[in-house]
């Protein structure tokens, strides 16, 4: 579809609708395609001058900034569109995407003041779109889901999701909303088993229809949570904080930044109680090797003529020695990981903190501008957010913390290379880019496109930078990556 997009440059409406399919297929997906998609659309209603094209184009827009979190901006972009212009079904969309906006933010603020007033303002908009709605559509059944969670009426939201699994036709995307809302429903009525199953239901329609912005396998996460299920619970929040920054879903990582801490926090401790009992089962190995010597010790002096039970005894001994020792090995290795995730820890939770400031701070000049109506001002706190210069700093705040981690890095890193093939680092440099890509993965994260998502690489930037490294390195390709996972840390 881009293809024909672009070869359609001599027909702007073939081309306007074109894009708008292609938004259709980003807007779950990736909200930065999407967007671009719709800013293509907008422009090409805004050069045909037909209305009904603006209004359905703002609209488009309005929907794709809500799933990002964008609250001001959908508002605003919702004050410039004028309903009487828009279809019957878009105009049914446009009172429901203001519903949902409504009742987004009234969740994203968390206040007991505006929260109601949010939610007043939701409802009304939900019951708008009703009641323009003539026939027993998928449209008009999530508008009617919608209003029975607002009401938390479950005899009414059964009833709306029942009649939308009927529909013929429906797609997994579909499904996955409507259970979603039904769960939602479920929860509020205290039936969390029933809520538990449908939200699996929606992850797995989520999955099937590669859907980004999804709330479902975050709220799984915490399910299986509230289950005492950590590993799941572990394995899901990952993956929704991952959806979510692909996404872009700003709103859905703040609110999963929360959830995701405290699972964290609960399998650290978990970690370290592990720990502690092979730390004991230790000393209690070493305790009963000591008594195996002495029993062998009083073997030996009582069959010192037995040659064949003494070199038995002997062989035992040896064995009990080279266990002890991997036991040291083993402990001294844990003592190594213990000492990398405290520190690990520490700055994660700096860097948080230094972050969270940051955003408290510029959360207070936007209200205060905002309040002021110094439009001015806000654009020139905007323009004073350097990208550029906070990833700098975060790559420097990195390589300061995995230099102290390993000291030894660099040095050990040179061995896998021939002398003049040897990193060579400016007197204020700490780490270069191809150095920062394999400390990534002396830390464990081997996956490049992962890699590329840290450091704001291209996924091509980072094969690039792994193969031309690889292929200077004495040792075979396959085999350089195992190798650097080892690299020794003191």
């Amino acid at each position: 579809m881009r293809t024909e997009y672009a070869a359609s440059d001599s027909d702007p409406n073939t081309q306007f609708n074109l894009g708008l399919r292609i938004y259709d297929e980003y807007k779950a997906y990736k909200y930065d395609s999407a967007f671009a998609y719709c800013l293509r659309i907008n422009r090409l209603a805004e050069k045909s001058g037909d209305a009904k094209k603006i209004a359905l184009a703002k609209l488009k827009l309005s929907f794709i900034l809500l799933s990002s979190g964008m609250f001001k901006e959908t508002f605003d972009a919702l004050a410039d569109l004028k309903a009487q212009q828009l279809s019957v079904p878009d105009r049914i969309d446009y009172y429901f995407l203001k519903a949902r906006a409504y009742s987004d933010l009234g969740t994203f603020d968390q206040d007991d003041y505006y929260r109601p007033i949010n939610y007043a303002k939701s409802l009304a908009y939900a019951d708008t779109a009703q009641q323009l709605c003539r026939d027993v559509s998928y449209q008009c059944l999530t508008i009617a889901g919608f209003i029975a969670q607002k009401k938390v009426d479950l005899p009414a939201g059964i009833q709306s999701y029942q009649a939308m699994r009927r529909l013929p036709g429906l797609t997994p995307h579909q499904l996955a909303v409507s259970a979603s809302t039904l769960a939602n429903i479920y929860e509020m009525s205290h039936q969390e088993e029933a809520a538990f199953e449908l939200l699996l239901v929606a992850a797995i329609a989520d999955v099937q229809s590669a859907t980004k912005e999804t709330l479902a396998i975050f709220k799984v996460s915490d399910y299986c949570y509230r289950r005492g299920d950590l590993q799941n619970a572990y394995r899901f929040i990952r993956e929704a904080r991952d959806e979510a920054a692909f996404y872009k879903a700003r709103q859905r990582q703040v609110e999963i930044s929360h959830i995701s801490s405290i699972i964290e926090g609960e399998k650290v401790g978990i970690i370290e109680q592990q720990r502690q009992t092979l730390q004991r089962n230790s000393w209690v190995l070493a305790g009963l090797a000591a008594f195996g010597a002495v029993c062998t010790l009083v073997i030996f002096l009582q069959l010192r003529r037995l040659q064949r039970a003494d070199k038995r005894v002997l062989a035992s001994n040896e064995e009990l020695r080279a266990a002890i020792g991997q036991l040291h090995q083993l402990n001294g290795r844990l003592n190594e990981a213990n000492r990398i995730k405290d520190e690990y820890i520490g700055y994660y939770l700096n860097s948080n903190s230094q972050y969270l400031d940051k955003l408290e701070a510029l959360k207070k000049s936007l209200v205060a501008l905002l309040d002021s109506k110094q439009y001015t001002g806000l654009q020139r706190l905007l323009d004073g957010v350097n990208i550029k210069h906070e990833r700098t700093a975060l790559f420097k705040n990195f390589d300061q913390v995995f230099l102290k981690l390993f000291p030894r890095f660099i040095s050990a890193f040179n061995t896998l290379f021939r002398a003049e093939d040897h990193v060579q680092l400016a007197e204020d440099q700490l780490l270069t880019a191809e150095l920062r890509i394999f400390a990534l993965v002396r830390l464990g994260i081997d996956d490049s496109e992962r890699i590329s998502r840290i450091l704001g690489y291209s996924i091509n930037t980072i094969y690039t930078y792994k193969t031309r490294v690889k292929n200077r390195s004495i040792l075979p390709n396959e085999e350089f990556e195992a190798q650097v996972r080892v690299l020794d840390a003191t």
